[in-house]
């Protein structure tokens, strides 16, 4: 019988050795082997609402075009068809930053096709036609938009402008960690959001447009993603926010204020070689004495 109890007790420990291991009880990387050139960063799995990583995601400052998330959830929202055919009209105030657009003032593009490049090209007057044909105009879309952050709990957020090209169009990396999880809700915004290119046809007069994604990273097989919003002002840094599968998990991956074009690239890349490894790799010196200078800013601001 004390044998026969031996052999259940060493079958059982044969049994629990060789199971696989729990992911969910998988170690988290540690953070001090992740190093970012971005000066504020969140990282977050999307299916648990766990924090992976984060650094400086309580402080509001500049997104610039990862406004346009928050854009699109109004648009959506608001019922209007995306199919209708709307004027383009042209911007009813002065507009010092990124004012150029290829989009023929008094032609008509329907607003589905308007959101879409909005969000995959960055398009800023696709912007402000759609809230020109919101209910009420652009006052009453900016103001829609302030709900929808108040509603999604995003305490210090505030927004201007439905382009992101104000400065005072402000937030958290830890604010807009909320924004990118509720926008992955949306089918449109996650179609189109992450499209490579893109042609649009106009009326009155007909032309076309081509367009491609200010992301690079949508046209990469290594990722897989399955949202994305770049950002860019002089105030703002280079910004990106996505979502992105690794290692089959959904990955929330907002960077604020970056150096340099490509950084925001080499810190998606970064974060996921930490995930995956448990090594984020190295910073370029530039890239790195910016993010300490502009830290050390932000600490001084918040003491």
């Amino acid at each position: 019988m004390k044998s026969l109890r031996n052999l259940l007790i060493l079958a059982a420990w044969l049994v629990a050795v060789s199971a696989p291991a729990d992911p969910t009880t998988a170690p988290r990387p540690p953070a001090d082997r992740l190093q970012l050139a971005s000066v504020h960063a969140l990282v977050l799995d999307l299916d648990s609402g766990e924090t992976l990583y984060a650094k400086r995601v309580q402080t509001p400052v500049p997104i610039a075009s990862v406004t346009k998330l928050m854009t699109a959830m109004v648009v959506l929202d608001g019922g209007q068809p995306l199919e209708e055919w709307v004027t383009i009209v042209g911007w009813d105030r002065d507009i010092e930053k990124n004012a150029y657009s290829r989009l023929r003032r008094g032609s008509e593009a329907q607003r589905g096709e308007l959101l879409r490049i909005a969000l995959m090209s960055s398009e800023n007057l696709a912007t402000h036609v759609l809230a020109s044909h919101y209910p009420g105009g652009v006052e009453a879309f900016v103001a829609a938009m302030n709900a929808k952050a108040e509603a999604l709990s995003m305490t210090r957020t505030w927004f201007v402008d439905p382009a992101g090209l104000s400065p005072m169009n402000r937030s958290t990396a830890g604010d807009l960690g909320k924004m990118v999880r509720a926008a992955f809700d949306y089918e449109r915004i996650r179609e189109y959001s992450t499209g490579y290119q893109h042609v649009v046809q106009f009326r009155k007069p007909r032309y076309t447009l081509g367009y491609g994604n200010t992301n690079p990273l949508v046209a990469s097989s290594r990722w897989d993603l399955a949202l994305s919003k770049t950002g860019y002002l002089n105030e703002a840094g280079r910004c990106l926010a996505m979502i992105t599968k690794i290692d089959k998990d959904p990955v929330a991956i907002v960077l604020l204020n970056s150096f340099g074009k490509r950084t925001p690239l080499g810190d998606a890349g970064r974060v996921r070689r930490w995930l995956t490894t448990g090594d984020g790799g190295k910073v370029a010196a530039p890239a790195l004495e910016y993010e300490r200078r502009m830290g050390r800013a932000v600490e001084d601001l918040t003491l």
